[in-house]
């Protein structure tokens, strides 16, 4: 395991050979922009903000990190061209998660204490991510979560720059429903913390808009054999599928169904398709038809959209597809960039009390940070796969408000709220 993560190591500083790498005190694995970068925006002797980045370079749940762990190192590059934060460069320390949230919970308290870092980006899973935060209130830091999850954390130490159910979910089964007569739903979720919940938006989402729920069923995070539940599905005779699978192993889900029982015969919608780039992956049939809604996707009808993808491309040295997740990497750091600006300072309750409003022109069009909640208002696209291993877009909703959220969490009232709320069917 070691000389496999040192081989990992030596690979990635090879793909950013411009960027100077370097040990912290602790170990950890730190890098900054290349010093010629530095010194042409006038910050090399400057001392460096840090960020520390923790996700998963290796293990089962990689497929939703590399692009973000290289996303987050561009923007940081971005932003000490432009002459960093305050006069200050800006200093990556990465820690690589292995999907295994015992390192989660390690990493983020060496972060806080040994690292001493200004603000802890990263987390793919809600058992991550719930790993970490109490970590972070603890020390009292600031944690940025670049990622979809199912909404209900109340704490203003935590921001989230991903969807949550009341704007990905709902305006999803509202299509489905209303647009494609998909009335009868059998739900797929991953079982844990955000497939569970997940679930119960799918169904309170479903119930509201006139549809039924036939069945939900949940799959260990390392399943791979599906056949008994589509047995089950081909039984029951839904009108579409609902996937809230999670993972490199629940992707053969997707195989399955196509080879049984076929997008032709049944829909198939999903809330987490794509965000691991299994669009990338799955031949051009199993990926045609599948219904998503996004917050950002490669071909977006946006010029933000193809710049930002071209030019993470040239950065990474890569041509394939870039992906949400990708881009929540970028997005989630020049959110925070934006916030570090308008507090005038990187100390994590500056920043916090900076939060509401901050806005950022990204690759998906204007985010804005809602200060009730620390969530991200943005543009939602309902998304149907092609065959040119990506997604049409079908309808898109503008600057979608976290319904699900803010309906429970109001840190301007409650600033001491850390709670995770759940929907109640």
């Amino acid at each position: 395991m070691v000389r496999r993560i040192e081989m990992w190591r030596e690979e990635f500083v090879m793909k950013f050979s411009r960027r100077q790498f370097f040990r912290t005190a602790s170990g950890a694995l730190a890098f900054g922009s290349a010093a010629a970068l530095l010194n042409k925006a006038g910050l090399a002797a400057a001392e460096p903000i840090k960020i520390a980045n923790i996700l998963d370079k290796t293990g089962g749940l990689n497929i939703y990190c590399l692009k973000q762990i290289k996303a987050a190192a561009m923007a940081v590059d971005d932003l000490n061209a432009s002459g960093g934060l305050l006069g200050r460069p800006l200093q990556l320390i990465f820690y690589d998660s292995q999907s295994n949230n015992q390192l989660n919970s390690q990493y983020a308290t060496q972060a806080m204490v040994r690292d001493k870092v200004d603000v802890l980006q990263g987390g793919v899973t809600s058992s991550s991510r719930e790993v970490m935060r109490p970590i972070v209130d603890k020390f009292k830091g600031l944690y940025f979560y670049n990622s979809l999850y199912e909404g209900g954390v109340c704490d203003r130490r935590h921001a989230c720059t991903g969807m949550v159910p009341g704007q990905q979910v709902e305006p999803l089964v509202d299509y489905m429903i209303n647009e494609k007569g998909a009335k009868k739903g059998y739900i797929l979720a991953a079982d844990y913390n955000y497939g569970q919940i997940t679930s119960k938006w799918l169904q309170k989402f479903i119930r509201a808009k006139g549809g039924q729920d036939l069945a939900v069923e949940f799959f260990p995070l390392d399943v791979t054999n599906f056949a008994p539940v589509l047995s089950r599905i081909q039984a029951a005779k839904p009108d579409v599928v609902w996937s809230a699978l999670v993972g490199d192993a629940h992707m053969s889900f997707y195989r399955q169904f196509e080879s049984t029982i076929g997008k032709k015969n049944m829909m198939l919608a999903s809330g987490t398709y794509g965000v691991g780039r299994e669009n990338a992956t799955l031949s051009p049939q199993e990926n045609e038809g599948i219904v998503i809604a996004t917050s950002f996707i490669d071909t977006l009808p946006l010029e933000s959209a193809k710049a930002f993808v071209e030019k993470f491309k040239k950065y990474s040295g890569e041509n394939e597809y870039v992906g949400e997740y990708g881009e929540y990497g970028y997005r989630g750091m020049m959110l925070w960039a934006e916030a570090v600006k308008k507090a005038g300072s990187p100390m994590p309750d500056d920043v916090i009390k900076a939060l509401g409003g901050t806005k950022y022109n990204g690759a998906g069009g204007l985010y804005t940070i809602d200060g009730q909640t620390n969530h991200t208002v943005m543009d939602i696209h309902i998304g149907v796969g092609n065959t040119s291993g990506s997604f049409d877009v079908v309808k898109s909703f503008s600057q979608r408000q976290p319904s699900d959220t803010q309906a429970v969490c109001d840190l301007y009232k409650n600033p001491n709220d850390t709670k995770q709320y759940e929907p109640a069917l």
